[in-house]
């Protein structure tokens, strides 16, 4: 029998210029089932086209280029063997009816040179205090993590050629046959690392002032926008996470400045991504109220979300969008399990999350529908 207190949740949803099944998005989650030249594997094909039932699909964050590589077997989407190695993931998707953006990924100094040979890049060269990546040692490929490396702080011309590998990367995954893309501004990674006075020392044009440590931001979503257009670009940010050694008591008023300036170049959504450990700081129901105010297009939120809390938010209007994380790894029909409340599976290896030699922990889970 379907559940029937879910009715926000399980109606449709315009997006896109498409028509959405559900408000329900299979929220982006690193899994490392890349090869280690960063192109997507059948696998990859296979785990994404499981989880078509979500109204919308966001790709595991996905580097726009080498330099922008923090962790081991993630994607890239700079080279033509990634845009073809995605157009089957795609495809699989589509036959399948659903709707995919890719997350545009640079970590900046979340990086180490034991993962891609380089020394990482950041606003600033401070290094990351308690921050790690992973590699992958040993036959059991179990993923071992060693401290990032001390940044080195970016040239204007490093900038300007950031810029343009994310403009190039947008090209690219339509070229693979996304419905557009997200660029990820969240999480400590390098926009981030731009957005925040804690990590952006800089003394130029993008340090400094709100006004100045969110030009980056802008000046990246702008080049994009140019490139794909406004309907098939997303903005992921994170005001209220505060790991990889990011707390700065500035990020809110710094990310209500931008948001205005990312409503008028008309993006077809913006993605919170919110804390989702049990003491994690709560959301006021007024930044919600603020923030729908400010911007006019979709709004997606994830983190320890719940079917009755996303109900709630959407009954309220605050949000359009739900995101769910790892209640779709172990549940690639989880829509369907909620639709129905039927019971979920639980995930049996967390030694599978971050990588893995075959289908164990990643397509392996069975679906009910």
């Amino acid at each position: 029998m379907k559940n029937s207190i879910y009715q926000k949740l399980f109606s449709d949803y315009s997006f896109n210029n498409n028509n959405l099944k559900n408000r329900m998005v299979l929220a982006p989650m690193t899994r490392s089932r890349a090869n280690e030249d960063g192109v997507p594997t059948d696998m990859m094909s296979l785990y994404y086209q499981q989880r078509a039932s979500a109204g919308l699909e966001i790709t595991e964050a996905t580097q726009i280029s080498l330099q922008g590589q923090g962790y081991a077997n993630t994607p890239g989407i700079y080279n033509q063997d990634q845009v073809n190695a995605w157009k089957k993931v795609t495809n699989s998707v589509h036959e399948k009816g659903g709707e995919i953006f890719v997350q545009l990924w640079h970590v900046g100094r979340v990086g180490s040179e034991k993962v891609n040979g380089l020394q990482p890049l950041a606003p600033s060269a401070l290094k990351a205090n308690k921050t790690s990546v992973y590699v992958f040692e040993g036959d059991n490929r179990d993923a071992t993590f060693v401290d990032v490396d001390h940044p080195k702080e970016m040239s204007q011309d490093e900038i300007d050629a950031t810029i343009l590998d994310f403009r190039k990367a947008a090209r690219n995954a339509i070229e693979a046959g996304f419905d557009g893309v997200e660029i990820h501004g969240a999480n400590g990674y390098l926009i981030d690392q731009f957005l925040r006075s804690n990590a952006n020392k800089r003394s130029d044009k993008y340090g400094g002032s709100k006004e100045n440590r969110a030009r980056f931001l802008l000046e990246v979503t702008q080049a994009v926008v140019n490139e794909i257009g406004a309907d098939k670009v997303g903005v992921r940010l994170s005001p209220f996470i505060m790991f990889k050694d990011m707390d700065d008591p500035e990020i809110l008023d710094t990310i209500m400045y931008a948001v205005p300036y990312l409503d008028r170049m008309g993006i077809t959504y913006l993605h919170l991504c919110e804390a989702d450990w049990d003491d994690a700081p709560q959301v006021s129901d007024q930044f919600r109220i603020d923030l729908r105010k400010e911007f006019h297009q979709t709004i997606i939120v994830t983190g320890n979300m719940t079917p009755e809390k996303a109900e709630n938010l959407l009954e309220k209007d605050w949000i359009d969008l739900v995101g769910f994380g790892r209640k779709f790894i172990s549940n690639p029909d989880y829509p369907q399990r909620v639709l129905h409340n039927a019971p979920l599976q639980e995930i049996t290896d967390t030694h599978t999350l971050f990588g893995g030699r075959d289908e164990r922990g990643y397509t392996d889970y069975p679906s009910l529908y």
